[in-house]
């Protein structure tokens, strides 16, 4: 029998740390997948790659940072791609404006209902990029107006430039 999660004030949540980080929505505290070697073998190369671009695109990219998606919902994306604002002093501890980009990266643990619960938080946020890497399969997915598709070649709107990317680029980084 299933036990009633335990409401938590959202003061607590972020005062809070977990490891690894855990996501909260709407009260509940959600532990996150725990990725494995793929799954860190590709998030190390989405990041290596967005990392060769963050002069000449004027973004940002961290992992496991936490984005607030509403006023009661957090979310801790595999990676997050921002626009560059200025010394990171001086940027958003907690992500409250939408990223220009969040990476997804399945593990074995993942429910489908709540990835897509969580693509869904993204995109009523206002992300510009959702994608999704399956590690196993090699597939790789955007997400656009509640349906995964596969993609390849990705365009991201970045301030008012918008840049292309290959994800075989990215694939080509995995170890």
């Amino acid at each position: 029998m299933a036990t009633a999660a335990q409401f938590v004030p959202v003061d607590v949540y972020l005062r809070s740390s977990f490891e690894p980080d855990a996501e909260y929505v709407d009260g509940e505290i959600q532990e996150r997948a725990v990725g494995e070697l793929d799954h860190a073998a590709w998030q190390a190369a989405i990041q290596k790659w967005f990392w060769k671009h963050e002069q000449e695109w004027g973004i940002r990219v961290l992992a496991e940072l936490r984005v607030q998606v509403s006023p009661t919902r957090f979310r801790v994306p595999d990676v997050v791609v921002l626009e560059n604002t200025g010394p990171l002093r001086e940027m958003e501890q907690i992500v409250k404006t939408a990223p220009v980009a969040v990476f997804e990266i399945l593990s074995p643990e993942d429910k489908l209902v709540r990835v897509l619960e969580k693509l869904a938080d993204y995109e009523a946020m206002g992300v510009r990029g959702i994608f999704v890497v399956n590690p196993k399969s090699g597939e790789k997915y955007q997400y656009l107006g509640g349906d995964l598709k596969h993609v390849e070649q990705v365009a991201l709107m970045v301030g008012q430039t918008g840049r292309m990317f290959r994800m075989s680029e990215i694939e080509g980084l995995v170890g």
